[in-house]
């Protein structure tokens, strides 16, 4: 096979299903080590969340865009489940305040000064093929605590959610941390042999 183009020998292209642009940045890094050609999803593109699930949800996302764009798609959903508040926000953490600093005002309103604060982050992962089909999933959890005031500089609810197993919180901690520890992290890792074997995807040296 030729070495000069592109055409010889082609990335497979891979799109992730989402319209954050954090979400995707982190997928992305977590992707990086592989020779795939990654992609945001088309520009403009708003997928209504009906599941009853992080999985329904996922598989929501992915099975759109893959028919949209006729390309493999990788899709995640992800919550944050505060068990003082019964497992709230959970499905509807991104529309718990209309910003991240209103959603980690309301967070701490609503858990006041209680002494119980833990939490888990939990993400699905679904990889659909080109013509729209789910083919993989994989869950993750990462179990934490609530802290009373931010720390570090990141999207959502990172500042607040501490990772005990990292004594940080997940904007404290480094991408390296997150692949290990993080619930996308557990996910992805749990996806990555078969979803490397269906696009036939060699490992960089």
């Amino acid at each position: 096979m030729g070495v000069f183009a592109d055409r010889s020998a082609p990335r497979p292209v891979l799109v992730i299903a989402s319209g954050n642009p954090h979400k995707v940045a982190e997928i992305g890094a977590m992707l990086e080590g592989l020779q795939l050609d990654v992609r945001p999803q088309p520009e403009g593109l708003e997928i209504e969340e009906t599941g009853a699930s992080y999985g329904e949800n996922a598989r929501l996302k992915a099975e759109t865009v893959a028919r949209l764009t006729g390309q493999w798609a990788l899709a995640d959903d992800s919550g944050l489940e505060v068990d003082a508040l019964g497992g709230a926000p959970g499905l509807y953490s991104a529309r718990y305040a209309s910003s991240d600093a209103e959603r980690l005002a309301r967070l701490l309103r609503d858990l006041g000064d209680t002494p119980y604060r833990s939490a888990s982050f939990n993400s699905a992962m679904a990889l659909a093929d080109p013509s729209g089909t789910t083919v993989l999933e994989a869950q993750g959890v990462c179990r934490g605590e609530i802290l009373t005031a931010p720390r570090g500089e990141g999207g959502g609810y990172d500042p607040l959610f501490r990772v005990r197993e990292a004594g940080l919180t997940y904007a404290q901690m480094s991408s390296y941390q997150k692949d290990r520890l993080g619930s996308r992290g557990k996910a992805a890792r749990a996806l990555a042999p078969a979803l490397l074997e269906l696009l036939d995807v060699p490992l960089r040296r």
